[in-house]
């Protein structure tokens, strides 16, 4: 069984694979701050209670845009797994070309995007990643990395705006029923909900342009599921693509 796990500012998300089936998968939060041992008890515990047993595991793969979570986290596979995990980094093999001025810029979760949205969704793809920051990355027929943009997350600019402002609160991440709002906070979930989708549909219309290709748009990330439902662009979303990146990049070092 192969264990992915996917390191990013927010969430780590791990899945188990027997072939290329998802059997298992888990969301935790990113602490960075907490040792490898402390990963290691609680995973112990999120693989108990569905019934996997660390000895189950036989390879791990890992992605991380947290570089102070990578040493850690290594050295919990080694210890409780008994396994030095594969990282994505410098010297992997994508099997896709990277057109970037330098390629150890990019973010280990965008290559890994690439990945898993050509194998299974083949090229002429926008793969737009909604987390901490929202990435949009173009994937050409061939499955090579042409590029993309990088904008601020939904969710960081909505704090930016909560912290940078005396009297407007917090509020939840929700579309309201109307654009024209009569409270202060059904109006900021329209401006940050309703901007937002605004901003992606008009990057990925950019995009569309300068590559001169009706690119169909995957949609993942923590708030995909909610731009997608009033985007116009957004075709479809899959959770689980980052995972299905790791496994075929695994996959492609271990033959």
């Amino acid at each position: 069984m192969l264990l992915v796990i996917d390191i990013v500012n927010s969430n780590i998300v791990m899945g188990t694979y027997v072939g290329k089936k998802l059997m298992k998968h888990w969301r935790i939060s990113t602490d960075r701050q907490k040792t490898g041992d402390e990963y290691g008890m609680l995973i112990n515990e999120l693989f108990a209670y569905q019934n996997v047993a660390l000895t189950d595991i036989e390879s791990i793969i890992i992605s991380s845009v947290v570089p102070p979570l990578v040493v850690p986290i290594t050295k919990m596979c080694e210890r409780y797994f008994k396994i030095h995990p594969l990282i994505v980094g410098p010297g992997i093999k994508t099997g896709i070309k990277l057109n970037y001025e330098n390629p150890r810029a990019i973010g280990a979760d965008r290559i890994v995007n690439v990945v898993g949205a050509f194998d299974q969704y083949g090229g002429d793809l926008i793969v737009i990643d909604i987390g901490t920051a929202t990435t949009f990355d173009v994937v050409a027929e061939n499955g090579d990395f042409l590029g993309g943009a990088i904008a601020p997350g939904i969710a960081t600019s909505a704090d930016a705006l909560f912290n940078q402002t005396a009297k407007l609160p917090r509020v939840e991440l929700v579309a309201p029923k109307s654009i024209v709002c009569h409270n202060t906070i059904q109006g900021m979930q329209a401006g940050i909900i309703y901007g937002y989708v605004g901003q992606i549909d008009a990057i990925v219309e950019r995009i569309r342009a300068e590559i001169g290709k009706e690119l169909r748009v995957i949609a993942t990330g923590g708030f995909a599921k909610m731009i997608a439902s009033e985007s116009k662009t957004i075709e479809k979303v899959d959770h689980f693509l980052t995972l299905s990146g790791l496994r075929v990049l695994f996959e492609r070092n271990s033959q």
